[in-house]
């Protein structure tokens, strides 16, 4: 199964300047060697929004131009609003982004990989599935 990453887990991978390695970043650097990552353009962006340093933010550029973004649809915004308003009714708030992601996933038969909490929220009510860490 391929793996749409979330930003939390690239941002773990990529942005963090520290010596120790997250459990989650050393996953997806499994995941890439195995040719099964997929990313989205509204991930992309958020993972380049506010990196001040011009180097920086040209460094983190090139490293994700070697991930195209899987193309997206109107029906995936379509059914990420359909998520969105599901979810609200249940009492669960989200991200347009989040749902976004969700869509995508179900589209296109993909695991999603995140530390973010609010997706384990959501797949109780939305048929996604989560990668969990092996």
């Amino acid at each position: 199964m391929r793996v749409l990453v979330d930003t939390s887990v690239w941002s773990l991978a990529l942005r963090r300047a520290t010596d120790k390695i997250h459990p989650a970043a050393a996953e997806l650097k499994k995941l890439i060697a195995n040719h099964i990552v997929e990313i989205i353009g509204p991930i992309r962006q958020e993972l380049l929004s506010g990196v001040r340093d011009k180097k920086q933010f040209a460094r983190l550029e090139s490293t994700l131009d070697a991930y195209p973004d899987l193309p997206l649809a109107s029906k995936d915004y379509v059914l990420a609003a359909k998520f969105f308003n599901l979810c609200r009714s249940k009492g669960i708030q989200g991200s347009n982004t989040d749902f976004l992601i969700c869509a995508v996933a179900v589209r296109g038969d993909l695991a999603i990989f995140t530390t973010d909490l609010d997706f384990r929220q959501y797949r109780k009510h939305l048929p996604i599935s989560l990668y969990a860490v092996t």
